[in-house]
């Protein structure tokens, strides 16, 4: 089995891979203060729980696949691959790795590994040009080309980071629950902001893909949409231009990855 892991700024998942079926996953959240140690006691846990895996930590494993957007905890993983699963291959997504997607930008190591991974599942699933919304921390738009290439994207701040910041800076407002509200025009303070931020962010995808869509192809309309993201399902049944949603793409593009780097050297 292949374990596939990716830190993100507030949550980590984690996949669970019998070949090409994910058929375990988890999400915890991301802690740069976790040591190695820490981080294998953890994964111990949670692996103990599936019925095809034993107790010992690198017993039914058989490859890893990481990427990270925490520096500190790519370090911590680094150390957890090399004490806990020596003898396990193990991919680290960095400078160096092979993913097969070409990077049309001014300077290549600014993009994250994260965008990069999900390009290169977008393209193997759905073909491109493509346009992958992931929404994250922060609500990223990667745009790749026909040809499978990464061309470039868009940084918006995410859904979790918006509702924080009215809770914080109105005076007279608090943070709520993300949950969809009983219609458009909210009829007391927590309706009106869970309104402004599930129609306001489906008007935002909307308008920022209408726009690279047109950048990226002569005909927009063959600019495949793909949604992913912890808080993705919230925001699709109000945006009318995500055509797919794959909650699983990040991970399937470490498999991808693993693949290309050591399961066919």
């Amino acid at each position: 089995m292949l374990l596939t892991i990716d830190v993100g700024n507030t949550h980590t998942v984690l996949g669970l891979f019998d070949g090409e079926e994910i058929v375990e996953h988890w999400r915890i959240s991301t802690d740069a203060r976790r040591t190695a140690d820490e981080l294998a006691v953890l994964l111990q846990g949670l692996m103990g729980m599936h019925p095809l895996l034993g107790d010992d930590l690198g017993d039914g494993i058989e490859g890893i696949s990481i990427c990270a957007t925490v520096p500190s905890v790519l370090h911590e993983l680094r150390e957890v691959t090399r004490r806990y699963y020596g003898d396990v291959p193990a991919v680290l997504v960095e400078p160096g790795v092979k993913t097969g997607v070409p990077i049309l930008m001014d300077n290549p190591k600014e993009v994250g590994a994260d965008r990069i991974i999900n390009a290169l599942a977008a393209v193997e699933l759905y073909g491109g040009p493509a346009v992958v919304v992931d929404f994250g921390t922060a609500t990223t738009f990667d745009a790749v080309s026909a040809r499978g290439e990464y061309v470039g994207g868009v940084i918006a701040p995410g859904i979790e980071i918006s509702v924080e910041a009215l809770g914080v800076k109105g005076a007279q407002l608090r943070k709520i629950e993300l949950a969809r509200p009983r219609s458009v025009i909210g009829k007391n303070t927590v309706e009106a902001m869970q309104s402004g931020i599930l129609y306001g962010f489906a008007g935002q995808v909307d308008g920022v893909v209408q726009r690279m869509a047109r950048e990226l192809a002569d005909d927009p309309d063959e600019v495949t949409v793909i949604a992913t993201g912890g808080l993705a399902p919230m925001v699709l049944g109000e945006s009318s231009e995500i055509d797919e949603h794959e909650p699983w793409l990040t991970l399937i593009g470490l498999r991808l990855v693993y693949e290309r780097n050591i399961a066919r050297s």
